[in-house]
């Protein structure tokens, strides 16, 4: 009787464990281990810097095409096996190029869609240097690529999220925001659906000019310029799960820098598209081949990325659309 008893008596055990599955243990596999892994291979010299059009960014674009299909994650419509194929005209030439795009379907919303984004390219060969590129945009790159392997895993224990996930990797950003705005122009799933895009852009070190040393921060961009609720929503986020100090110097309209438009949400922003752009600063290394892997603060990128990870959760599963401000 006892071995017949067994198995009723673990089964509510295991269908206890099951349902307390939520966005905390998912989130949590999202960490500074993997993070590295991936970083030191896109940040390698076999990738030359990445920049657009060359040997390179294609080796980078193969990279994250064979993560996503190994992953099980679907390529986006409108793809040729992940990627977008474009011409760009930069500094008076014709460059084949391509971004990479990738989607998890919405389970109640599916033609509600959300973009999470980071640029693929980096600056490439300069005076006989590679610049690698890891913190720009090797760390925004990366931690997409955590964040939608999250999304899936939770996808497959039957929690997948109520909207579409668009995971966007744009090439031509170094190059004027190129990619960006060749998807604004030419967008794989319709703007007017596209409820808000969660940008990612150099979040793997520590600003060295700011006043506070603490590294517990992140620098937010744009968030209420379009939808004062979706900065409220960030707020509420990371206050219950990342507790960051949110750094809103740079979203100040006056800030000579001038960051809300220089990466890739501008594009989607100028289209009345709400947007947070996610930001840790600029560096000595900025631009320059001392932007290598070794230098990424991976536990900061870990914690990064989960504040991304459970603000676009909240997003993708919540009742209603968010609001944008009345004029």
């Amino acid at each position: 009787m006892k071995l017949l008893l067994l198995p009723l008596i673990c089964l509510p055990v295991l269908l206890s464990a099951q349902y307390e599955m939520d966005r905390t243990d998912y989130a949590a596999s999202i960490t500074a281990k993997e993070l590295k892994e991936n970083l030191y291979v896109y940040a390698s010299d076999y990738f030359q810097g990445r920049e657009t059009g060359t040997v390179g960014q294609k080796r980078a674009v193969d990279f994250l095409t064979n993560f996503y299909a190994t992953a099980g994650i679907e390529k986006a419509a409108g793809t040729q096996d992940y990627t977008q194929p474009m011409t760009l005209t930069i500094k008076g030439q014709q460059i084949e190029t391509e971004n990479v795009a990738a989607i998890i379907t919405g389970s109640t919303y599916p033609e509600e869609y959300i973009v999470i984004s980071s640029h693929l390219d980096h600056i490439g060969v300069k005076d006989g240097q590679i610049n690698n590129g890891a913190d720009d945009d090797g760390s925004g790159t990366v931690a997409l690529l955590e964040i939608a392997e999250a999304f899936k895993m939770a996808a497959d224990a039957g929690q997948g999220p109520k909207r579409s996930l668009i995971f966007l990797h744009v090439t031509g950003e170094e190059k004027g925001l190129l990619g960006s705005k060749y998807y604004a122009e030419n967008p794989l799933y319709p703007l007017a659906q596209t409820m808000t895009n969660l940008n990612v852009d150099m979040i793997g070190r520590i600003d060295p000019k700011r006043e506070d040393k603490d590294p517990n921060y992140i620098y937010l961009i744009g968030a209420d310029r379009l939808s004062q609720e979706l900065h409220d929503i960030s707020e509420a986020a990371n206050s219950k799960y990342t507790q960051f100090k949110l750094d809103y110097t740079f979203n100040d309209e006056q800030d000579p820098n001038r960051f809300y438009y220089r990466s890739d949400h501008y594009n989607f922003a100028k289209n009345n598209i709400p947007v947070i752009f996610y930001f840790s600063g600029t560096h000595e290394d900025y631009h320059k081949p001392g932007d290598t892997p070794d230098k990424i603060r991976y536990d900061l990128l870990e914690k990064r990325a989960q504040l991304i990870f459970y603000t676009a959760w909240e997003l993708a599963n919540r009742k209603e659309k968010i609001r944008l401000n009345t004029p």
